[in-house]
Parts: C-alpha cells; sequence; structure tokens
C-alpha cells in the first residue's frame, strides 16, 4: 500500500499541490499566530517607568472588594474603580516625615517614597496600597492600556487563527473531493483488479497524510519565518503596544510548532476523509465510462448535513432574535455563526450550482457553450465556486457586521443627541451658575463614570454610566430612549438604568456601588431600551464627585449666533468645540481602524487560500480536459475561442460563488438588522446596514483574475 501511496504521489503531483500549499501556508499562519499568543501570554515584565527612581509606591486604592456566594460558602470579587482614590493631604504629611516624597506633577493618585517598604506600610496602615519592585508597573496608566492591548492580540490572534483553520479544513477538502471525481476510472480499475473498498480508501487517506506531514514541516519553517513580520504587522495597525515583538526562535518541541504541525497533518487527512469514503464506494464500471457528464453529485448524505448545517444555522440565529437580540451584536457571534451557513451553503452548492448557472445571461454561441460545460461539469463548477463563496460571504459578514453595528452605535448616538454644539476635552470648566451661554437654551456639563451592581448573587457587573449636574438641561439636550419613567426625575437619590439590569422597574431601590467605590441605595427613577449597549446608566454629579467634566451638551435657540456661543465656550471651559455632527463623526466612527485593520488582514487570509484554491483546481481540470480541446478545435474553434471558452467557464463559476456568498452575508446581514429592531435601534437605508461591496469586489475581481488567467494559461499546453 506504501509503494502505491508514493507511486501515485509522484505520477500526480500536480494535484495535491494546491493542498500542499494550503495546508502548508494554514500550518505557516498558525504556527505564526501560536508564537504571537505565545509572545503575548508571556510578555517580560517592563520597568516601572512611573516613580522608577522610588523604591516605594504608595498608591490610592484602585479595586473594589464586595462578597459573593460562592458554592456553600462566601467569597469574594474585585473590579477596577472607575475613580481610584487619591493619595490624601494627611497621609502625604505623614509619608513626607519617612523620606523624600516624589509627585508626578497635580496628580495625587500616586507619590514615589525614599524610604523602607516596612516603615511605608507602617505608616500607611491599610489607607492607601504599599507598592514595590515590579508591582509599582501598576501606577501606570500605560500599565493598564498595554494590558488591554495584549488582550485585543490575543482576541485577534484567535480569532485570525480559527478562521485559518477554517478555511484550510475547507480548501483542503474541496481539492481531495475535487480529485475523486478526477480519478473515478482510475479507482474503477482498481476495484476490477481486485482492491477493496477499504483499500481505495487508505491510499486516500495514505496520501493525505504524506501530503499533510510534508506541508506541516515547510509550515513549521514559514511561520518561524513570518512570525516577526505579523508582529511588525499588529504594532504597525495599532492593534498590539510599540513594545511588541515575536521573536525568532525556531524550537520544532516548542508548543506553537507542536500545535501547528499536528493541526496541519489533522486538517490534511480531516479534509480528505468525507472524499475517501466516496472513493470507497466507486464501482468498477466506473473504469468503463466514457462520458464526462457529472450524475450522482449529490448523494443523500451530503444533502443531510447541507440541510442539518443550514437550519442549525437558521436556528441559531432565530434563537438568538427570541431569546437575546444583543447576541447579535457581539463580535464572537457574528465572527463564528456565518461560518456553518457558509458550510451548509458549499455543501449544497451542487445542487444550487445548475439554477444558479441557468440564471446568469450568457448570450450567443459561446455564451451557449460556457453555460452548457458549466451545467455539465458541475462537480468542477462547484469546486470553483467554493472557496469563492467563503471568501465573499467571510468578507461580507464580517465587515459587514462590523460596519453595521458601528453604523447602528452612531445612528443610535445621533438619535439621541438634539444639541448643536458639544465641548470635549479631559477637565473642562463649566459655566458657573448664574451665566449663560449667548443663545444657549440649556448647557448640560457631564462626566464618564460607572456603577457597579451585585447580579444573581455572585457575580458584581459594572455599567458604563454618565454623570450629569442638571437633569433638566440634560433631558433638554438629549432624547433618550426612555421605556418607562421619567429621566427629568432624576436627583441625588436616585438613578437612570436600561433594559439590561436585573433590575429595573420604576421605583424599585438598588444597591449599587459608585465610581468611587462608596455604596448607595439608589431609586429606579427611568429605564431605557437595551439599545447596541450605549445606553448606560445616569447619575448625578453628586454621586460622582471625582469625576471631572469631560463633556458638555449645548443646545441653541431659532436663530442664535453660533460664533458667539462657540467662542464663549472655547474661553470659559477650556476645551474643544465642535458641532454635534463633528463630534458623532469623531466619537462614532463607522469602524474603528484596529478593529478594520485586523479584518482586512483575515480577508487577505482568505483570498490567498482562494486564489490557491482557484488555481489548483482549474490546473487539475486541465490535465483531464485534452480531448475536449481537440475536439472543439476539430469543430472549428480556434485557439483564441478555446481559450474564452474555459476562461469564460471560470469566470462563471466564480460568479456562482459570489451570488452564493452574498446569499449569506443578506442571511447573515438580515439577522442581524432583525435584531437592531427588535433593540429599537434606527435600522435603515444608510443608517446601520451595510455591505463592504469594495472589498467584496476585490475579491471577486481577484478570484475572477486568477481563474480566467490560470484557465487559459492551462488549455494552452493542447496544440492539436
Amino acid at each position: 500500500m506504501m509503494v502505491l501511496v508514493l507511486a501515485s504521489l509522484r505520477a500526480r503531483w500536480s494535484s495535491r499541490l494546491g493542498a500542499f500549499v494550503a495546508v502548508a501556508l494554514g500550518v505557516g499562519l498558525t504556527a505564526a499566530m501560536a508564537l504571537g499568543l505565545d509572545a503575548s501570554l508571556g510578555a517580560p515584565e517592563r520597568a516601572p517607568l512611573r516613580f522608577g527612581g522610588s523604591p516605594v509606591v504608595v498608591m490610592g486604592q484602585d479595586t473594589l472588594t464586595v462578597p459573593v456566594e460562592r458554592g456553600p460558602g462566601t467569597g469574594h470579587v474585585s473590579k477596577p474603580l472607575a475613580h481610584p482614590h487619591p493619595v490624601d493631604i494627611e497621609l502625604l504629611r505623614d509619608l513626607r516625615r519617612l523620606g523624600p516624597v516624589r509627585l508626578d506633577g497635580a496628580a495625587r493618585d500616586a507619590v514615589g517614597v525614599d524610604a523602607p517598604a516596612r516603615d511605608v506600610r507602617a505608616v500607611v496602615d491599610g489607607r492607601a496600597l504599599v507598592l514595590t519592585g515590579d508591582e509599582r508597573r501598576r501606577a501606570a496608566p500605560r500599565t493598564a492600556r498595554d494590558a488591554e492591548a495584549l488582550v485585543a492580540v490575543n482576541a485577534f490572534l484567535g480569532t485570525a487563527g480559527g478562521v485559518a483553520a477554517f478555511v484550510s479544513v475547507f480548501v483542503t477538502a474541496a481539492t481531495f473531493s475535487f480529485v475523486v471525481a478526477l480519478r473515478r476510472r482510475e479507482f474503477g480499475l482498481l476495484r476490477m483488479a481486485g482492491a477493496t473498498p477499504g483499500q481505495v480508501r487508505r491510499q486516500l487517506l495514505g496520501e493525505a497524510v504524506a501530503v499533510g506531514f510534508v506541508a506541516s514541516g515547510a509550515g513549521c519553517v514559514l511561520g518561524a519565518r513570518g512570525a516577526p513580520l505579523l508582529g511588525d504587522a499588529l504594532v504597525d495597525g495599532g492593534i498590539a503596544p510599540s513594545w511588541f515583538v515575536i521573536p525568532v526562535d525556531f524550537s520544532f518541541g516548542a508548543w506553537p510548532y507542536q500545535l501547528a504541525f499536528w493541526t496541519g497533518v489533522f486538517v490534511a487527512v480531516a479534509g480528505a476523509w468525507s472524499a475517501s469514503r466516496r472513493a470507497g464506494r466507486v464501482g468498477a464500471v466506473e473504469a468503463l465510462r466514457d462520458a464526462s457528464v457529472d450524475s450522482g453529485v449529490m448523494p443523500w448524505s451530503r444533502r443531510v448535513v447541507g440541510v442539518g448545517l443550514l437550519a442549525l444555522g437558521l436556528g441559531l440565529v432565530v434563537r438568538d432574535l427570541l431569546v437575546d437580540p444583543s447576541d447579535l451584536l457581539r463580535r464572537k457571534t457574528y465572527t463564528t455563526q456565518p461560518m456553518i451557513l457558509i458550510t451548509a451553503a458549499a455543501a449544497l452548492a451542487p445542487l444550487l450550482v445548475r439554477p444558479v448557472v441557468r440564471a446568469l445571461p450568457l448570450p450567443g454561441a459561446i455564451g451557449l457553450l460556457i453555460r452548457e460545460n458549466s451545467l455539465t461539469s458541475v462537480r468542477r463548477t462547484a469546486a470553483v465556486a467554493a472557496p469563492v463563496l467563503v471568501t465573499v460571504a467571510l468578507a461580507g459578514t464580517l465587515l459587514g457586521s462590523a460596519q453595521t453595528v458601528s453604523g447602528a452605535k452612531a445612528a443610535e448616538a445621533r438619535d439621541r443627541t438634539r444639541s448643536q454644539l458639544v465641548v470635549t476635552g479631559d477637565a473642562l470648566r463649566p459655566p458657573p451658575p448664574g451665566r449663560s451661554v449667548p443663545g444657549a437654551v440649556a448647557v448640560s456639563p457631564s462626566a464618564a463614570t460607572a456603577v457597579f451592581v451585585r447580579e444573581g448573587g455572585n457575580a458584581l457587573v459594572r455599567s458604563d454610566a454618565r454623570a450629569v449636574s442638571d437633569p433638566g438641561a440634560w433631558a433638554a439636550t438629549s432624547r433618550m430612549p426612555v421605556v418607562a419613567g421619567d429621566i427629568r426625575d432624576l436627583d441625588d437619590r436616585s438613578i437612570v438604568v436600561n433594559e439590561e439590569w436585573e433590575q429595573r422597574r420604576v421605583g424599585q431601590r438598588v444597591d449599587v456601588w459608585l465610581g468611587d467605590g462608596r455604596r448607595a441605595r439608589l431609586r429606579i427613577v427611568a429605564v431605557l431600551a437595551r439599545g447596541t449597549g450605549d445606553n448606560g446608566a445616569y447619575v448625578t454629579s453628586g454621586n460622582a464627585a471625582a469625576a471631572p467634566v469631560d463633556r458638555i451638551d449645548v443646545r441653541l435657540r431659532a436663530g442664535a449666533d453660533r460664533g458667539a456661543a462657540v467662542a464663549a465656550l472655547a474661553a470659559g471651559s477650556g476645551g474643544e468645540v465642535r458641532s454635534a455632527e463633528a463630534w458623532l463623526a469623531a466619537a462614532h466612527p463607522r469602524v474603528k481602524a484596529q478593529t478594520r485593520v485586523g479584518l482586512l488582514m483575515l480577508f487577505a487570509i482568505s483570498l490567498a487560500y482562494t486564489a490557491i484554491s482557484l488555481a489548483s483546481t482549474l490546473l487539475m481540470a486541465a490535465s483531464v480536459r485534452g480531448g475536449e480541446v481537440r475536439a472543439l478545435r476539430m469543430a472549428g474553434a480556434t485557439r483564441g475561442q478555446v481559450r474564452v471558452v474555459v476562461a469564460g467557464e471560470a469566470v462563471v463559476a466564480v460568479a456562482v460563488g459570489a451570488l452564493l456568498g452574498l446569499a449569506v452575508t443578506a442571511v447573515g446581514l438580515g439577522g442581524l438588522a432583525a435584531g437592531l429592531a427588535r433593540l429599537s435601534v434606527p435600522v435603515g437605508v444608510g443608517m446601520g446596514v451595510g455591505v463592504p461591496w469594495g472589498v467584496v469586489g476585490v475579491g471577486v475581481g481577484v478570484c475572477g483574475v486568477v481563474g480566467a488567467g490560470v484557465a487559459g494559461v492551462a488549455v494552452a499546453r493542447f496544440r492539436s
């Protein structure tokens, strides 16, 4: 058997080239991403930069710790405070008795102390945190930002690795499936010679294992070379912190290489498994067939799998719509669920090829020949269409969903805003009482804060909030999606919540912890719609004394002098004054730059796989089309006309894949639009839902050029 496998690989190496490159590329990407995960999880501890010259740093409390129910007993859970405590003047005076104290500008959230740590702890006595050694990094804001960036790196690499594995299995399975279709006569001869179905299956699986081992080894080398480039791309794209690097350390025993290698072998075997079972069912009569018309291209098992996956994908969308529509807005949902629909569409592709091809306008004699050839060779058409389907659907659903969610958030923010001017800055000076802004109907200063609530007895939930100084002015400058109560009733003893809260009945009292950790019992005066998740809680500035004003909304009366109002606000607040439209455009971009870069990288991965699969499939198809080409030439067709026919078939197959991919995109984005409507988010044309036509067009264009070019070149070798 091994001799037969090796002989088959030597004789038909070109038919395995696509699978080899797909597995090698997949292993290379997996290795590079695993090395990136290893580098981010094991990132070296960075030396403290803030108060680096002080042996001890004293920092105000920055976490909230509350008791929760844990199993049979009671435990504790902690969350970072929105407003860490400062080092108060009395403690600062006591510390100065121990030695020199270093301040960082006007901020008193932390100070450096040149004194023995034991003496500092004795003086602090639980009033603040005492940090020594590497713990001093905790006092640097950059530490938290770097930690958030590394979480983003891990999320991106995990998602990219999943997409790479999915597409590589897809491409490998499609390649081996087409190989079986091309080798039916060979397998029939083997059956006539006495080979059992099991021996035929083992031959094909043996070829897959051989390809998997060699390609995985090459992919590990490729990943080691590409990992530093991936690190540079993550830094340049703003996803990773500036100091992040992926070191080059090729040690095959390391877990990233082991994971990538065995994943590649598994991908090769998994991709060939279904094809091997179909090869084992080839009968001896196949060796006697002369016609190349595809028949029985959709076995019942594949139909059952396709319909089952389609039902599962649609069922998940319906479940989310009925149970929790906000799940549809989460990245993990619109990243993973479309893959189920993509697999379903690919499984049913041979069944869908004929009606789609018949619907395409292909005029003239050449168009008729292209159509009939595509309908006759359904397996070839489906094999070319499948990877295009993946690329178009991934681009449409991933980028389209991100664009839709961002657009919905922007539309929601526009719908909430009634002001004409918005002032922003880190620490604004709001107009003092009795001093009005020229032409202003209402001026509403507010600050970013947070509140914490214990839900279910064992969870401490943080809710981003805003603290408003004047509830009446806030009501005049905003248009909140109120479903119960009245936001004008907000005062220092009450709170406005949204539908996500466990306790959300107007008049109900809820125990919360404020942004600085103080506990309060507040009465719910209004409930807001859940929306996209940006409708947070609202309290008064009296319940967020430590939160500096960072936004001032100004509503002007009709005909007011906007220039005078802008000048007064700029001079009095010390912040940046913009129109509401300009502020909304800056605060709610269509898609964040980092998110777009990450999604485009995923699209590039998928497009590379698709190009490989197209080239491989068309080259394999050309190897058995010599008789067909010679028949066309004998019928009077010129070489140019033959090339046009073959290239046209490739373009038609690409078009079929693009249409099926757009159908999957329509289902995914349609479910997302329905979820937004259920969440009371304004959705409409130009207001949230959108398809990234530019990216999809690039993908289809590249596929069309690759398909037509490879097909034309492949048949050029037939001279007769």
